[in-house]
């Protein structure tokens, strides 16, 4: 979750500018990537899967398309947004949901 947030928070810090940190949204898409197969890899709900690989791909394309055209900027801000939301989404699933279903038992 703290990738794609990061992302976004270097794109707002620098304006934009790309100069220098071209490697830098290479490394978030690469990790962003491990973060992604490795939550949904044994995971059994299709429509997470569809969402985290559907977010991944906006965040990649719009981080490397970002200075041909502004919309890229804010597909980049969907995109990481609904990556947080699909990590979010990951970690109730798998953690928090099989909790209170014991504790009501």
């Amino acid at each position: 979750m703290l990738v794609p947030a990061l992302a976004f928070g270097t794109t707002m810090a620098h304006n934009h500018s790309h100069t220098g940190l071209l490697s830098l949204d290479y490394l978030f898409i690469v990790i962003n990537g491990a973060a992604v197969y490795f939550a949904t890899k044994e995971h059994k709900s299709l429509p997470l899967r569809i969402l985290l690989w559907g977010a991944l791909t906006i965040f990649a394309i719009s981080l490397i398309l970002e200075a041909k055209h502004p919309v890229f900027t804010i597909l980049g801000y969907v995109g990481s947004g609904l990556l947080i939301l699909g990590h979010l989404i990951n970690l109730y699933i798998c953690q928090i949901a099989p909790r209170l279903k014991y504790k009501a038992s």
